[in-house]
């Protein structure tokens, strides 16, 4: 028998919830009724599911620009003197975004019976990560939450910065590549085997590139579906290879070795590790659970194992640049910056230091390899494209020499 929720008021005007089986929604208010109820919502078990389902499903959609806004206007409204609770009410009625909306509800309800913030927000991994958590954890422990929040917020804001730079410079070249293919196939697909059917109609022998082009493009229209197929596979495989724990690793340590890509890779990972662990360390994490959360945040699997294996060789809890030493991932110049600011005491501001000077290494390799790459990809197109249309050229130069003989 299908269940029911429903709210209620009893004749003494008190507000009950509940559940009860009944055979249609009619029937249960009928036993409501029954019972001296005034019904105020009847709705069923499974709808309340679905409408739980399709939350979840908006919860997944959370991108890390709204995460960014909610941690900045938090921030603000906290150091505005709101309380939690009131700050998390403000922006769950501001927010015009469903799925933020449904978690900062949800983050309210917690904080009001008595839940702190970073437990609340634990339970949506999906939205905030673990590094977030932690840090809210921090500043609920030292009493500067909205400090922490500050913080947080600037480094999320420097993390997409980078993030989006590499994204920049990328785009164009892709988009170069793609008009540059599409064109190509359509040449042979469609336009040669036009051509080719009109030389072939005329009985003219064509010149040699010609042949050459007219014999590739057949087995293009004849064999096109085995280059599907084997794009297919090969991301079909890919995909599986990389749900492994090995082929994941593998194609790591593949994308490092990539020429000039590979560096850029490590460039922007390395900054990505100084900068977390500066921000956990800044905020009170100690230093063993700061290398963890930072291992987890790494995406590539040969630096995060690296990690790993150095958080194992901490002893004292406090040097952090011997146990890298002693890897062979992270480069001496990171070890000989980090190693000095642990001398002097100033562990933080050399790793923001150092997250400064791979952000600035970062950029001058992403300028260079664009600016290289771009009139690479256009000289290597021009030749494949104007090489298929001088081939057609010269048959039409051949049948039109051969006519005025």
């Amino acid at each position: 028998m299908p269940m029911f929720q429903y709210k209620a008021k009893t004749r003494a005007g008190e507000l009950v919830n509940g559940s009860l089986a009944a055979g249609d929604r009619r029937a249960a208010l009928a036993e409501l009724t029954k019972l001296g109820f005034f019904p105020l919502e009847v709705d069923s078990a499974e709808a309340d599911q679905l409408a739980q389902d399709k939350a979840n499903r908006y919860r997944n959609r959370v991108k890390s620009r709204d995460v960014l806004m909610f941690t900045q206007q938090l921030s603000s409204l906290l150091k505005s003197g709101m309380s939690l609770s009131q700050a998390l009410g403000t922006l769950e009625r501001r927010s015009q975004k469903r799925a933020l909306g449904a978690i900062l509800s949800e983050l309210r309800n917690g904080i009001v019976q008595g839940e702190s913030l970073s437990d609340s927000l634990a339970k949506h991994p999906r939205t905030f990560s673990r590094f977030f958590v932690n840090l809210i954890k921090a500043g609920e422990a030292s009493g500067s939450l909205d400090d922490v929040l500050l913080r947080l917020g600037k480094h999320q804001e420097q993390m997409a910065e980078v993030r989006e730079k590499v994204i920049g410079a990328l785009i164009y070249p892709l988009i170069i590549v793609a008009v540059g293919i599409c064109t190509i196939v359509f040449f042979m697909l469609v336009m040669v085997p036009r051509f080719s059917a009109m030389f072939k109609e005329m009985g003219t022998t064509m010149p040699l590139p010609t042949r050459i082009l007219i014999g590739i493009s057949d087995k293009f229209v004849s064999y096109w579906w085995i280059g599907v197929l084997l794009v297919v596979v090969g991301v079909t495989v890919y995909r599986i290879r990389a749900r492994t724990p090995e082929g994941k690793l593998a194609i790591d340590v593949l994308k490092l070795r990539l020429p000039v890509f590979g560096n850029i890779l490590m460039a922007n990972a390395l900054a990505q590790f100084a900068r977390t662990l500066a921000t956990l360390l800044e905020n009170g994490v100690p230093v063993l659970t700061a290398l963890q959360i930072v291992e987890d945040t790494m995406t590539n699997r040969v630096i995060a194992n690296e990690i790993r294996e150095a958080r194992t060789r901490v002893t004292d809890g406090t040097s952090i640049s011997q146990p890298l030493s002693k890897g062979k991932v992270f480069p001496p110049l990171l070890i000989d910056m980090l190693a000095v600011g642990e001398e002097s005491g100033a562990v933080v501001p050399a790793l923001k230091n150092i997250a400064d000077a791979y952000e600035q290494e970062l950029s001058r390799m992403l300028k260079i390899f664009t600016t290289l790459l771009e009139p690479v990809i256009i000289i290597i197109m021009a030749i494949v494209v104007g090489g298929i249309v001088m081939s057609i050229l010269m048959a039409v130069f051949s049948i039109t020499s051969g006519i005025g003989k």
